[in-house]
């Protein structure tokens, strides 16, 4: 094999740049928060108000996350194709079976909570559902950091690690941040607190796991356009946790009306850097999709 001594054929692009677009975007947000709900859901108290409400959450990502996606495809066809094999090697065979396992789970663990009062074999139903429905919210979490890293576009495959912590850390960081909301709408104050604590550490890990993906882009030679490296830093690191911990503070500082105004002001930010970082890296692995310097760096031994 001959070093690659940086020329290209004309410039022109060797691989091709997917065509991710912000429903892709959105799809990958929907369904990492649906699969971190399902995990507070785990954790949570089983006829609490947040159970109820991550159940819920999850099954909701589970059906509009499809949704969406489907449209992408433009051929709903194209979705069932998907359904017809289950090939281990392929991460997009894998995640399209791991997604109908999260739905179905997630269905069954909100049949307690429709028919559990008058019918205890639902309650044990839900109840059976609910370890396995979190174990896959684990794996909606971060399976599109693991399809995205296992294409070509150079980008996405030169810092797989930092990129599926990042996308989970994102997905926790935004389930807990929406439940907060719900919890301080319902008035259960305490509740919301520790899922804005919860949101916070999440938030950091994200920051810490963008730093991480910038220094292996740097080490491989790809640097993310400007456009898309504000998104990714703004929404993940900015808004995903400086902005959040800045308003939590203030909160706490000024008290009164602003102790609960802020940190739901904190929680929409961490909503809003979720989605923009997700899109933030569609778009810039793109672009790297699109540089032919890029695929010949990360195709070096």
């Amino acid at each position: 094999m001959n070093e690659w001594n940086g020329e290209t054929y004309h410039g022109r692009p060797v691989t091709k740049a997917s065509s991710f677009d912000w429903k892709v975007s959105t799809y990958i947000f929907i369904l990492g928060i649906a699969g971190s709900a399902q995990i507070i859901a785990g954790v949570a108290n089983r006829d609490s108000g947040l159970a109820r409400q991550a159940r819920w959450l999850a099954l909701g990502g589970s059906i509009l996350g499809p949704l969406i996606l489907i449209r992408h495809l433009k051929t709903p066809s194209r979705w069932y194709n998907m359904m017809r094999i289950a090939r281990p090697t392929s991460p997009m065979s894998m995640g399209s079976w791991l997604l109908a396992a999260f739905g179905g789970l997630s269905a069954l663990s909100v049949v307690g909570d429709l028919f559990g009062r008058r019918w205890p074999f639902a309650r044990r139903v839900a109840d059976t559902a609910q370890g396995p429905a979190a174990m896959a919210g684990a794996g909606m979490s971060v399976y599109t950091a693991s399809l995205l890293s296992s294409t070509s576009t150079p980008l996405w495959a030169a810092a797989p690690a930092p990129l599926a912590a990042q996308f989970g850390s994102a997905a926790m960081a935004g389930a807990a941040s929406a439940l907060a909301l719900l919890q301080r709408r319902d008035g259960q104050d305490d509740v919301a607190r520790r899922l804005e604590r919860l949101a916070m550490l999440a938030g950091g890990v994200e920051a810490v796991s963008a730093q991480a993906a910038k220094a292996q882009w740097k080490r491989a030679g790809i640097e993310p356009a400007k456009k898309p490296a504000a998104m990714i830093e703004g929404g993940g690191t900015i808004a995903g946790f400086l902005l959040p911990f800045a308003a939590q503070a203030m909160g706490r500082a000024i008290g009164g009306r602003a102790a609960t105004l802020m940190p739901e002001a904190a929680s929409i930010a961490m909503l809003l850097g979720s989605a923009t970082m997700r899109h933030g890296v569609l778009l810039a692995g793109n672009e790297s999709a699109k540089r032919p310097q890029d695929v010949f760096r990360t195709t070096q031994r």
